[in-house]
């Protein structure tokens, strides 16, 4: 979501539309209704025009939300775009299909299901709610353990990697739950599960894992995490539970790496999040969330309304909510089947290999992402001191390629990025376009200025420091490389900084 700022008066606050001209003549204004009604065939190409500046989707690789699907599954998406999913009574057919996309992936994570159990999960808008609402059952139930030892219960906290997401964040301010970080090492993006167990105390609702990790795609270890806390809890009496964030690795790690032990194989995996809108193959706005059992849902958080024509349980952060993407899942669910996610997988995870040695070839980058983990390739510059990644994103995007760069939470801020996020979409041939433009702005940029040497007046700073000598005199001191590469990422995460806008 973009926080919205209000238009002032003065400037050019009319759209004005060559082709709409054949349909109206009258200027459209930007910032308020207009007075009158337009003709459709002026208000769609008036769109259509402004639509045209938007990147293209398909270049887009700093997402993970799924741009392509089949025209037989948009078809049914346009069918369904008028059903509010939220009137179950309404609207009862639409609700199977998302009971049977909750229990597939119960199935797919392994949740102990009996033969005559049905799995308890929920669709949600993305895995930002899915988070949310796992986040209140271990608040909820974690207050109620409390509440019976008569034990204070309102300083909750989660232990998370400080790689996580923000919707982590939003969900400890909008929640009142204290984030305990876990923070990160030059060479290690992810949780150390060991540092992770040492931050847990009696009012840790749950520690947070990610299987798929938004800087490196690399999969947190689950399984060290899981053992650990075992210990843990039985030398101390708590009872201190897992949430898996598979946002984007939970329809990756079953097809690719079904022996890997992650979900709830592992016994203090309690609940399970995973977007549909990333690796589920979906257009973006689904998510889902996946409880072990019934018992780690509290009862009072399912609300029951039946003003829509039947009892109806409910547990979401929103009320409306569009039927269309429900089916869509669906849709892929039954269309690719396992076999079929396998092999999309798989292709994704050739094309990542074919780009990751593309970039070796060319000697300038270090490869940060790791073998095994969602199909993405993130980088850095082995030499940072004259050239930055950041003017590497900003040349490819004369290409039409949107390549994210950016740096490394606490304690790796001095580490800065590049991260192709390899979809389904993500051909070979347009792997080998990349790689192709990459070399291209390589060899314009170094036919350039160093932009760390001129850009700010404090450069020498950069380079050199000063200390007063035992004489009083003020003497440079060279600075080693890391201290180096530190400060210029520092200087060009603030030039980064300036151009962001409030973003959610």
């Amino acid at each position: 979501m973009v926080i919205s700022t209000t238009a002032g008066d003065g400037g050019d606050q009319f759209l004005n539309c060559t082709f709409a001209s054949r349909y109206v003549r009258n200027s459209v204004p930007k910032f308020k209704m207009p007075e009158t009604a337009q003709p459709k065939e002026a208000a769609f190409q008036i769109i259509n025009d402004e639509l045209m500046l938007d990147g293209n989707p398909r270049l887009n690789l700093a997402s993970f939300v799924t741009t392509w699907m089949e025209p037989e599954c948009d078809k049914l998406i346009v069918a369904s775009m008028n059903k509010n999913y939220v009137d179950m009574d309404e609207y009862p057919v639409t609700t199977e299909l998302q009971n049977r996309c909750v229990n597939m992936i119960a199935h797919l994570f392994n949740a102990p299901i009996g033969e005559t159990e049905t799995a308890v999960g929920v669709g949600t808008v993305g895995s930002s709610e899915a988070i949310m609402l796992a986040g209140l059952a271990f608040k909820r139930n974690w207050q109620h353990r409390r509440k019976l030892e008569g034990k204070p219960y309102d300083t909750p906290n989660i232990v998370t990697g400080a790689n996580v997401q923000v919707c982590w964040e939003k969900f400890a301010r909008y929640f009142e739950v204290e984030l305990k970080e876990v923070k990160l090492s030059e060479g290690y993006y992810v949780m150390d599960p060991v540092k992770a167990v040492e931050m847990v105390d009696e009012n840790t609702i749950c520690v947070a894992a990610i299987l798929g990790s938004t800087l490196t795609g690399e999969f947190e270890d689950v399984k060290l995490l899981n053992d650990l806390l075992i210990k843990k809890n039985k030398e101390t009496g708590w009872d201190t539970p897992i949430h898996v964030d598979a946002a984007s690795g939970g329809f990756i790690a079953p097809f690719l790496y079904p022996d890997l032990e992650w979900d709830f194989r592992l016994p203090l995996v309690k609940s399970i999040n995973v977007s549909g809108h990333k690796y589920g193959l979906v257009y973006a706005g689904i998510g889902w969330v996946v409880w072990r059992s019934k018992e780690d849902l509290p009862d009072e958080l399912v609300f029951h309304i039946n003003y829509l024509g039947s009892d109806q349980p409910t547990f979401t952060l929103n009320f409306s909510k569009g039927s269309s993407q429900i089916i869509a899942q669906y849709y892929q669910f039954i269309r690719l089947g396992f076999e079929g996610y396998k092999n999309v997988m798989e292709n994704c995870m050739e094309n990542t290999r074919a780009l990751r040695e593309g970039l070796k070839k060319t000697g300038r980058f270090e490869i940060l992402s790791k073998d095994i983990g969602v199909p993405l390739v993130a980088f850095s510059l082995k030499d940072s001191s004259q050239h930055t990644v950041f003017e590497i994103s900003d040349g490819l995007r004369k290409f039409g390629w949107i390549v994210p760069a950016y740096t490394m939470p606490a304690n790796a801020e001095h580490i800065a990025v590049l991260r192709v996020v390899v979809r389904e979409d993500f051909s070979r041939s347009l792997a080998e376009r990349l790689l192709s433009d990459i070399d291209k702005v390589l060899k314009e940029i170094d036919t350039l200025p160093s932009r760390v040497s001129t850009k700010a007046a404090h450069v020498t700073a950069i380079v050199e420091d000063v200390v007063n000598t035992s004489e009083g005199m003020v003497k440079p001191v060279k600075k080693s490389a890391e201290e180096i590469q530190k400060a210029v990422t520092a200087h060009w995460k603030q030039f980064v900084d300036k151009k962001k806008r409030g973003v959610c």
